[in-house]
């Protein structure tokens, strides 16, 4: 197993590289994009494993996301992984002006054409026919040839981590993610799919460790926490989750601050419970504890330890990033 993170920064990159993280990841959202970061991270890494987790799936063609891996590949020869999410639907709708019905088929679609971008040989023809895809396309220049670049999809609850063990190389799991997610539902899914494919490697895991360490006010941390949780919580898409571990009445207080803008309330209706089955936060003795006793159901390839975002400064979270270092030795790297 590596540790990663998600990407801190040049500065703090290198450091982190050579204190033993072996992994970093960026994702997408209104001020940030996925393959623009990916290229910093590409240039100002020497060793590390480094790709999206998430790109947003549907944001993009299928031909973009493949053509941005290729020509990241030709710096990062064997560094490059890519995890798509398929986003919420009010995002797809709202956001990207795309139909967001029937995620879950759209998504297997996407991760089949990528690939058959990713495996095209030269001369060949790039061909696809699905239901939301129809590609054809004769490359008249030598560009291609094949990239085993792994594509894993962001797979929260069952159906997409099914869909995840089915087509693609593996599955990576939200910062929301207790040792009963992963255990009872998310792996037994991702079994079931690996199942009906032709595949018989073990699907993948990478998963966000949710982290947030301060030894001088500890209580801030987990107060960020705390905040990241709730806002996390009220997407519905999350029901099934919340229902699964009995945590529906602070989840209500939580969407009813929201509603009402009151952040600070949103933090307080997350019960310390939430926080101990979700999060590692609070001193870096006490961190490395908490990793201790999670380390069995950690991702079983990659665990980036991510840092609260929700009204934290970028200051903030560079300084949780450095201070999450002091984990990488609490639990053994390969099991």
């Amino acid at each position: 197993m590596r540790f990663g993170m998600p990407w801190p920064g040049a500065e703090v990159a290198r450091e982190a590289e050579q204190a033993g993280v072996t992994a970093f990841c960026t994702g997408d959202f209104v001020d940030h994009e996925s393959y623009s970061t990916l290229s910093e991270m590409v240039a100002e890494t020497e060793s590390a494993l480094v790709g999206p987790a998430i790109a947003y799936a549907f944001a993009r063609t299928p031909y973009a996301h493949a053509a941005a891996m290729r020509t990241l590949h030709r710096k990062a020869p064997g560094r490059l992984f890519l995890g798509l999410g398929s986003a919420a639907a009010k995002i797809n709708r709202d956001w990207f002006g795309v139909p967001p019905e029937r995620p879950l088929a759209r998504m297997a679609e996407v991760v089949q054409v990528v690939r058959a971008w990713l495996h095209a040989e030269n001369g060949e023809r790039v061909q696809f026919s699905g239901e939301f895809y129809e590609i054809d396309a004769a490359v008249q220049a030598p560009v291609l040839g094949r990239l085993d670049i792994p594509v894993l999809i962001a797979g929260f609850n069952k159906g997409m981590a099914a869909a995840a063990g089915r087509v693609a190389d593996g599955v990576i799991g939200h910062g929301l993610f207790t040792d009963r997610w992963w255990d009872e539902v998310v792996r037994p899914a991702l079994a079931t799919g690996a199942a009906e494919s032709a595949n018989s490697a073990r699907p993948l895991e990478h998963g966000w460790v949710m982290t947030a360490i301060d030894d001088q006010a500890p209580e801030r941390a987990v107060a960020d926490v705390r905040r990241m949780i709730a806002f996390y919580l009220t997407v519905k898409t999350y029901d099934p989750y919340v229902e699964f571990h009995g945590w529906e009445g602070p989840t209500e207080k939580l969407r009813d601050a929201f509603r009402r803008g009151d952040t600070d309330a949103m933090g307080a209706a997350v019960t310390d419970e939430m926080v101990e089955k979700i999060a590692i936060c609070g001193t870096t003795e006490g961190t490395r504890e908490m990793l201790r006793s999670r380390a069995a159901s950690l991702p079983r390839d990659v665990a980036y330890f991510a840092t609260p975002s929700f009204l934290v400064g970028h200051r903030r979270q560079e300084a949780y990033g450095r201070a999450a270092l002091g984990l990488l030795d609490a639990v053994p790297t390969a099991r």
